[in-house]
């Protein structure tokens, strides 16, 4: 009886290799009527397939060779992303300013181009800018 078929089948349905897939000679005539992925599962929890364990020190040796400074990942460079953070909040704020009339045409000129240059180091420092300005 050949068996190659339900042995590409269990090993789709069990994510394993076709050399760690062992059929039960004593339940091949179930095995045989298995059609779907289903069914090779429940097989395999009834025990009629059993799944060898992995032999060899392939695995250790891959966690060694995974651990040089070039597969080490760390964002070194997170400036640009404050810098945009901080422009973005800086500018819904202006806006919102700006619309309740807070902010005359020529001043918010002047604030944008501020903003841009990253003269504000925060929220809170543009806001005491502003504050100044009122004055």
């Amino acid at each position: 009886m050949n068996l190659r078929k339900k042995k590409l089948l269990a090993k789709r349905a069990l994510n394993v290799g076709n050399a760690r897939i062992i059929f039960l000679q004593s339940r091949l005539d179930e095995i045989k009527e298995a059609i779907t992925k289903q069914d090779i599962k429940t097989l395999q929890k009834d025990g009629a397939i059993i799944i060898r364990e992995i032999k060899g020190r392939r695995k250790i040796m891959k966690k060694k060779t995974k651990r040089g400074p070039g597969k080490r990942k760390k964002n070194v460079n997170t400036r640009k992303r404050d810098y945009i953070t901080l422009t973005r909040k800086l500018r819904k704020h202006f806006a919102d300013m700006k619309i309740k009339g807070i902010i005359t045409k020529e001043e918010g000129t002047e604030i944008r181009k501020k903003i841009r240059n990253k003269v504000f180091r925060s929220k809170s420092h543009l806001k005491e800018h502003i504050g100044g300005l009122r004055k």
